[in-house]
């Protein structure tokens, strides 16, 4: 499928829902076969988790067990982005908190060493955010016998945009949309929620996507696009096979983070062995 293609698609209303209900099912049927109690999710203000509440709210309320949501919070997160996460968490969840872990991470941060005001500095801060809020999500999956959903779509986990053990929950329902098709997907849901909740999730869909390390303006400005549909479509034409896309940043950021999508790395039994 060419880009324009792909575009075409996701602009088709029964294509929308057709994905929408093959989510949902694939859900339901997991929840069944593993007997699950809950579902947890981190809120972070952004479109991709806004979406996955979204998606899966109807089966957790036609499975009758709790969607628990949690907005935690640490030091960079702007006021917008919190508020945002309130807005989708009080309105989609039934079991929702906000937490601010801000003291506890400048505590743990004492145990690290030399953090500056580098970009790399920042990106250890960020992961080591992230993998403080999957701690308190796992834990709560944990209490209440329910596993964590993650929140990661195809763009960002092409290019390496999250956190080993930090970002990766349990069951990941967005995991193979394109950036793009969380954009389209968001909006053909509004079509569900009432006065509130489309106001909420809206606002989701126009925010700037950004990481929350001040590393950048936003994540565009990393990925050296303008926007997340120019990145599918570079994306999508490398792997048809343009060549004289190998050195664009994005590419190259699919090429260096391939060693996170293998994580654990393991020596298999017949090298052990041999």
């Amino acid at each position: 499928m060419n880009h324009s293609d792909f575009l075409k698609m996701l602009q088709n209303d029964a294509e929308l829902n057709k994905i929408t209900l093959n989510i949902r099912s694939c859900l339901t049927k997991y929840i069944a076969d593993y007997k699950l109690n809950s579902l947890v999710l981190g809120i972070s203000g952004g479109i991709d988790s806004a979406l996955c509440t979204a998606l899966v709210k109807p089966v957790c309320e036609q499975l009758n067990i709790p969607l628990i949501g949690r907005s935690i919070t640490i030091e960079s997160n702007k006021k917008e982005e919190v508020e945002r996460s309130l807005k989708i968490g009080t309105l989609f969840c039934h079991d929702f908190q906000h937490l601010d872990l801000t003291s506890t991470f400048y505590e743990n941060k004492k145990l690290l060493i030399h953090f500056d005001d580098s970009a790399l500095s920042k990106m250890r801060q960020g992961n080591m955010k992230a993998r403080m809020r999957m701690m308190i999500l796992y834990d709560l999956a944990q209490l209440y016998r329910g596993i964590v959903i993650s929140t990661d779509n195809y763009t960002e986990y092409l290019t390496g945009f999250w956190t080993l053990h930090g970002d990766v929950g349990d069951y990941a329902p967005i995991i193979n949309l394109w950036k793009s098709e969380v954009f389209f997907l968001s909006k053909f849901l509004l079509k569900e929620c009432d006065k509130n909740q489309k106001i909420a999730l809206q606002q989701c869909i126009d925010a700037t996507p950004e990481d929350g390390l001040g590393i950048s303006n936003s994540d565009c400005d990393q990925l050296g696009v303008e926007n997340y549909f120019e990145a599918d479509k570079i994306l999508i034409e490398y792997f048809k096979g343009n060549k004289e896309l190998e050195n664009h940043i994005l590419v190259k950021r699919y090429l260096n983070s391939d060693y996170k999508r293998k994580n654990p790395i393991y020596i298999s039994r017949k090298d052990i062995l041999k």
